[in-house]
């Protein structure tokens, strides 16, 4: 007799997201597209033919100039707005990666909570770390932070 076995898995909650994220996502999106530099395109060209017939007046002019910095200065907030959450599930990614390779080092995973001096230090070590690779003959050869300073000098000794 076969039996039911449930489902034990523990469904993800309904994401929450609010009303301005999903609004700046579609907007973000949808302002990206050929269809938007199409708009913004004939809006110019439609601009510039009326040119002649308001005799090209400051008026005429401070139309253009108006409506772009107002879109511009709105843009500026939505854009960064996506590039924040873009950024942030980049990163959640990376560190995802880093800790679960258990050659890498998990200091890497809250490294951007680091200090520009400390990334600076870590970088150099990377240097150091991409020159002591490049003497090994093998592609394959990992090294992380804590151990490869270990490992070259145990190869060095091993050649021997």
């Amino acid at each position: 007799m076969a039996t039911n076995k449930k489902n034990t898995k523990k469904a993800t909650p309904p994401s929450k997201t609010s009303f301005f994220e999903k609004w700046a996502s579609k907007v973000s999106k949808a302002t990206g597209s050929t269809g938007a530099f199409s708009c913004a395109f004939i809006i110019v060209i439609v601009w510039a033919i009326c040119g002649p017939f308001f005799d090209y007046s400051e008026t005429w002019q401070l139309v253009i100039n108006t409506g772009t910095t107002i879109i511009t200065f709105l843009m500026v907030f939505l854009i960064q707005k996506a590039q924040n959450k873009d950024s942030l599930a980049i990163q959640l990614k990376l560190n995802e990666l880093v800790a679960s390779n258990k050659y890498s080092s998990n200091r890497l995973v809250d490294i951007e909570s680091m200090t520009e001096e400390e990334m600076e230090t870590v970088q150099k070590y990377y240097s150091n770390l991409s020159a002591l690779s490049a003497k090994d003959t093998s592609l394959h050869t990992s090294h992380s932070i804590e151990e490869s300073q270990n490992k070259h000098e145990g190869k060095v000794k091993q050649k021997k």
